[in-house]
């Protein structure tokens, strides 16, 4: 009987893997060359870490896998990682903060009226690639995802969230991933407007959840609803001018339901804000700084306030990454996040990129590379030259090869070369034929082989250049991508 893998899991073939361990290498090279070090968080974390304070929604919550871990008569609950950023946060709380007397900014400790600022608290700069855990009722999507993830601790905005925005930007041009849109939003902007509108927090977390799910029309019906209520109240008392705050406000909204796709448009919602909203501006002028960046650098971006569902616990501006439709990333800043899992009032904000959506975007923008392949084969199976054949092929592959040895199975049309191993008396014979040009050199020793082979990769890398065709291994290949970081 054959059984099939689980629902919503993924097998990741060799070509998959490669792409996998491709991302793996750029993304950590460019993390690495900004200063962020790596770390990694077990993949079992008690339940009450993202319980707490209400540090995930109630539905993610209901999609975590979740069993009791049994110590002797008893047993705490634990969850598989759903999530990135929580479990990073504890990581920092719990080995990395200021109060814990460790990290980068010395060892004192903290204190309850610390201000948000970086004079007070030491950047933690942390990056990882991990798997997620959720269940998927259908089995349609995925209930495994990896992602590769930065966390930025102790960055203020916006210089924080631009940090992050172009980090991000710079490893998925690395990747070569194409058509890049940036779409920007701003939580703390839509929670600040709920709280001037005087509504309770059950009614605000609704709104804020309908508007961040696309719901633009949301707020306008909200405020329409509430101007015919105060126009009833007033009993007629004379028609509101064009310039009164309830219409700025109706204008405001509107406005928030359009995209936006210049520091303009910021400049519009602006001037339109009614004075006793001017909290409200202060998130303005952080979006309008980082709309001018990306002017700057002619990246393309959106200002959407209705591109945040997912962000549970986010607080401030929040960021998307897509290429052409595909959402392959977002992040944003979370500054109440740290003391909710036990750590002092710092401020915080982050991104992860989806590995997996990634994954089939390389495969059709740079295909599979191709690796100079050798065949080693010999017509007769005792020991002596089974040892010769692992000793040549050993050899071969100091040179920088790849040398498969053939089990009886082989398909000459997937190599580079095929050497043939055969025995004349006590001499060991080589023929090496190259597959593209179907030349066939025979007699060889192997002294001979091995410069045969090693000439012609050098005449193909003095040919190809940056588009050298020799198989490289994980280590040069990250140590190419640090140069262009740097």
């Amino acid at each position: 009987m054959k059984i099939p893998r689980c629902k919503g899991a993924r097998d990741l073939l060799p070509q998959d893997m490669s792409r996998f361990r491709r991302i793996e290498e750029v993304f950590r090279a460019c993390c690495l060359a900004w200063g962020y070090g790596e770390i990694r968080t077990p993949t079992l974390e008690y339940l009450q870490l993202f319980t707490s304070a209400g540090t995930l929604s109630p539905s993610m919550l209901d999609r975590v896998y979740s069993f009791l871990d049994w110590d002797g008569w008893s047993g705490e609950r634990v969850v598989l990682r759903p999530d990135g950023t929580i479990p990073s946060a504890r990581l920092y709380v719990e080995n990395l903060s200021k109060s814990r007397g460790r990290g980068s900014g010395g060892g004192g400790q903290g204190t309850d009226n610390c201000q948000l600022t970086t004079d007070n608290w030491p950047v933690a700069r942390l990056c990882y690639i991990e798997n997620m855990f959720s269940f998927e009722g259908s089995g349609q999507e995925s209930r495994e995802r990896w992602q590769c993830g930065v966390e930025l601790i102790g960055g203020t905005e916006p210089e924080g969230d631009s940090e992050l925005i172009m980090l991000a930007l710079e490893i998925l041009q690395k990747l070569d991933v194409r058509l890049v849109n940036v779409r920007l939003s701003h939580v703390g902007l839509l929670k600040a407007l709920l709280q001037e509108l005087g509504m309770e927090d059950k009614e605000q977390a609704q709104m804020l959840g309908e508007m961040l799910a696309g719901d633009t029309g949301a707020l306008s019906r909200y405020a329409s609803q509430e101007s015919r209520v105060k126009s009833q109240e007033s009993k007629g008392g004379g028609l509101q001018s064009e310039a009164s705050p309830d219409s700025r406000l109706q204008t405001f909204i509107r406005l928030l339901g359009l995209q936006g796709k210049s520091p303009g448009f910021l400049a519009n919602l602006k001037s339109v804000l009614p004075e006793k909203f001017c909290a409200i501006k202060t998130y303005i002028d952080d979006l309008a700084q980082v709309a001018e960046l990306l002017d700057s650098i002619g990246q393309s971006y959106q200002i959407d306030f209705a591109s945040g569902e997912g962000f549970e616990y986010y607080t401030g501006m929040v960021f998307r990454f897509y290429s052409s439709e595909e959402l392959v990333g977002k992040g944003g800043r979370y500054d109440e996040l740290i003391p909710l899992v036990g750590g002092d009032n710092v401020p915080a904000s982050g991104f992860a990129l989806f590995t997996d959506r990634l994954i089939s975007l390389l495969g059709a923008i740079i295909g599979e590379e191709k690796s100079e392949r050798i065949l080693l084969t010999g017509r007769t199976g005792n020991i002596q030259e089974m040892k010769s054949s692992f000793e040549i092929a050993s050899l071969l592959r100091e040179k920088g090869c790849i040398v498969e040895n053939d089990l009886g199975q082989r398909h000459g049309d997937d190599y580079r070369w095929i050497v043939s191993l055969e025995k004349d008396g006590e001499a060991i014979l080589l023929t090496l034929t190259d597959k593209t040009t179907g030349r066939e050199q025979k007699g060889l020793s192997v002294d001979q082989l091995l410069q045969r082979v090693e000439s012609q990769e050098s005449r193909v890398e003095s040919r190809g250049g940056a588009g050298d065709s020799r198989p490289q291994t994980p280590d040069s290949r990250l140590q190419e991508e640090e140069a262009k970081c740097h």
